[in-house]
């Protein structure tokens, strides 16, 4: 069996964050949610926990970051092309997201990084294999 990835985020307004995240393509899995919680799938082994502040302190006995101002994570996702990078940040940005930062070409790799309604930090990024730079021998 893969194991499973469970990303866990607070959130401040649970419905709120599970329309943003609905709005950019992940499916909430009734089964694990609740009115403290929601689970986010986004593939068959990653899944993002949108868990209100007290569910939240349920797990972790340290202050809650105001992820406005402080960077706690930061969560990476790769898509498959540049297009399907382009469409899934700009669900977001419609949804409510606010890019954080200005695109980036680096030739081989795309990125754009975007934040949620409650301010954690998404990178998405396309690299291109066959435009990777070789190892310097």
């Amino acid at each position: 069996m893969s194991k499973q990835i469970f990303v866990n985020l607070p959130v401040k307004d649970l419905k709120r964050s599970m329309a943003f995240y609905e709005a950019i393509g992940f499916r909430n899995n009734p089964q694990f949610s609740d009115d403290a919680g929601a689970c986010m799938v986004v593939s068959d082994i990653i899944f993002v926990m949108l868990l209100t502040h007290e569910k939240f302190r349920q797990f972790s006995s340290k202050r809650i970051i105001d992820a406005r101002t402080e960077a706690g994570v930061l969560i990476s996702i790769s898509t498959a092309s540049n297009d399907e990078l382009n469409t899934f940040v700009g669900q977001a940005l419609e949804a409510g997201g606010r890019e954080y930062r200005d695109p980036q070409d680096l030739g081989f790799m795309q990125l754009r990084c975007f934040e949620d309604p409650d301010g954690n930090n998404w990178e998405v990024t396309y690299v291109d294999m066959s435009k990777f730079p070789a190892p310097i021998s």
